[in-house]
């Protein structure tokens, strides 16, 4: 499922073929998507866009009368293509965009989603007053998550850390992947009660999970299966995972054999050695 970092990257792939832009027309060939697309997306037609955000996995097109709000679910993607390339079997949804200052060519906006997972809606209301966003936890890449923030959010917290970094309405977007990742780097077992760390060790922890969110970012995201970016280009985080899907293979670190185990249903991979 793509995450932060691929989300992040998106963003910043579609954001200056966007920003300024119109939007000439809205076509949605499958409504099926997790949510159904509403009718008010397929007759979204003139608006300019002001500004492309991100909250969480989430995408915000700011339309100027209301935001366009796109999750990518599990296996989605957006994609700029010119206006004349035919829709694959997974293209659901395009947004036409008016040629750069009335010039150029004519390119679309273009989800792709094979497991129709992901989410295409409309709001006029603030976005973060929305159901999907208002419950939503810290940044973790603002500045207002730090070692301090994340002491007083884990103090009530019996689960693991491992899961309480994925629970979205404490801290966004940090996901499967990048909790590993991060609490590899903190050195701190995923098993670890969230209550039980001290301050020191979410020193490290927060370091640690704005040093992997970042450094993913920069490497353009993880490309396991069908993440790609906005010019279908894939990512290379996964080629430096220190624990991610290398079990039973020696960690990088230290040599020792690299362990799974699953928590809340998924996957979760340390370093018994380095991770206390």
């Amino acid at each position: 499922m793509p995450e932060l970092p691929e989300v992040e990257v998106t963003r910043r792939g579609i954001a200056p073929h966007l920003v300024g832009r119109r939007i000439e027309a809205v076509t949605v060939r499958e409504p099926r998507l997790r949510w159904r697309v509403p009718p008010s997306v397929a007759r979204l037609s003139g608006p300019t866009v002001r500004a492309v955000k991100r909250r969480g996995k989430y995408l915000l097109i700011d339309c100027g009368s209301g935001h366009l709000i796109v999750h990518l679910g599990m296996s989605g993607s957006l994609r700029l293509v010119d206006a004349c390339t035919p829709p694959g079997k997974h293209d659901h949804v395009d947004l036409a965009l008016a040629p750069d200052g009335g010039a150029g060519r004519a390119r679309l906006l273009r989800l792709r989603d094979p497991r129709r997972f992901g989410a295409v809606l409309w709001t006029e209301a603030p976005p973060e007053l929305h159901p999907l966003l208002r419950h939503l936890g810290v940044e973790p890449l603002s500045r207002g998550f730090d070692a301090h923030r994340l002491h007083a959010l884990t103090r009530a917290h019996r689960t693991s850390i491992k899961q309480f970094l994925m629970d979205a309405r404490r801290i966004v977007g940090v996901g499967n992947i990048y909790a590993s990742e991060s609490l590899f780097l903190a050195g701190i077992r995923p098993q670890t009660a969230a209550h039980r760390l001290s301050s020191a060790r979410c020193a490290r922890l927060a370091a640690a999970i704005r040093q992997t969110l970042r450094a993913a970012v920069r490497a353009g995201g993880s490309s396991l299966r069908d993440y790609v970016g906005s010019e279908g280009e894939l990512g290379c985080f996964q080629m430096r995972h220190w624990v991610y899907d290398r079990a039973g293979e020696p960690c990088r670190r230290c040599g020792a054999p690299v362990r799974r185990l699953v928590q809340g249903q998924r996957a979760t991979y340390y370093c018994a050695r380095c991770q206390r």
